[in-house]
């Protein structure tokens, strides 16, 4: 399938922890986000806010910054409602709301919303053509504006080229930007995360970006990704080795955070999504600045 007709830009800022903050802090962050020139801003959905609502206020606290779910967990709710809440977002902010889709983990789809998580891929595709059926009769989008998958493995990244608009791998490297653009073709949409700490601090670079990782480490899709990618139990036991942070995590100079970021794009990315980690976890106004002035973007 073709990309999605929403344009995200060459960088936006995936920044998960906007949970943590009050709405109207929020809201202050996305305007930040938006007048530093980012092209989008990616949110999560976990156990905090509803990220249908959540895009919502969002996008109508800013003038043009498009809202991207990274991911909206399709064990949440069922077909039809995800559609009604993709197309009336669509509708109501025309070319500013990329869904994106993910069937999330094991510890929070059966640990904590109790449903079964044995079979997550058929589940997608079973998932993805209810929507595509699913009855819906409010005014739409004159242009769907597409949706994109959660992908890592092989059989992923060819549903998000098969019945997707494209892919939005989440802790990865250049290296699978390659394969992962090899898999899904030349016209779908490739948008990977990318972290990075604005650090030339080795020590401290590295503590803060394994504190970033910790909880990924225990996931098995990541783990059996990061196996794929010529890396092994040693690289993420004990807090990651040196060679899985520095390959996972950008950091130092601005100018080698902005090239980093930039190998994702030379390996077939049309757009990074940047995930800045620090100390506290909350980002600063002058750090969304600083790497959009890193990456020569209008506005920072």
């Amino acid at each position: 399938m073709a990309k999605p007709s929403v344009d995200i830009g060459k960088y936006g800022i995936w920044y998960g922890m906007v949970d943590t903050l009050a709405t109207a802090d929020a809201v202050q962050a996305a305007r930040i986000i938006e007048e530093a020139g980012f092209g989008a801003l990616w949110i999560a959905e976990a156990v905090g806010r509803d990220p249908f609502v959540m895009s919502s206020v969002l996008l109508q606290g800013t003038a043009s910054l498009k809202l991207a779910t990274g991911i909206a967990n399709i064990y949440a709710r069922d077909p039809m409602t995800m559609n009604a809440s993709y197309q009336t977002l669509a509708e109501s902010y025309p070319g500013r709301f990329l869904l994106g889709l993910g069937v999330s983990h094991g510890h929070l789809v059966a640990g904590i919303r109790k449903h079964d998580w044995t079979k997550p891929y058929s589940y997608m595709v079973d998932y993805l053509d209810r929507m595509d059926s699913a009855l819906y009769f409010a005014p739409k989008a004159e242009l769907s504006p597409g949706r994109v998958l959660a992908a890592l493995g092989p059989r992923m990244l060819e549903l998000s080229r098969d019945k997707a608009n494209g892919a939005h791998p989440y802790f990865t490297t250049p290296d699978h930007t390659k394969i992962a653009r090899d898999a899904i073709g030349p016209d779908a949409l490739l948008a990977p995360e990318q972290m990075v700490v604005l650090s030339t601090d080795r020590d401290a670079a590295r503590r803060i970006a394994r504190a970033g990782m910790q909880i990924y480490l225990g996931l098995p899709n990541y783990t059996n990704n990061l196996k794929r990618l010529g890396f092994d139990e040693s690289d993420w036991s004990d807090g990651g080795s040196d060679r899985l942070v520095d390959a996972i995590v950008a950091w130092g100079t601005d100018d080698y955070v902005a090239s980093r970021i930039n190998e994702h794009h030379a390996a077939g990315a049309n757009h990074v999504c940047v995930q800045i980690l620090t100390d506290s976890g909350s980002v600063r106004e002058e750090d969304f600045r600083r790497l959009a002035n890193a990456l020569e973007i209008r506005g920072g």
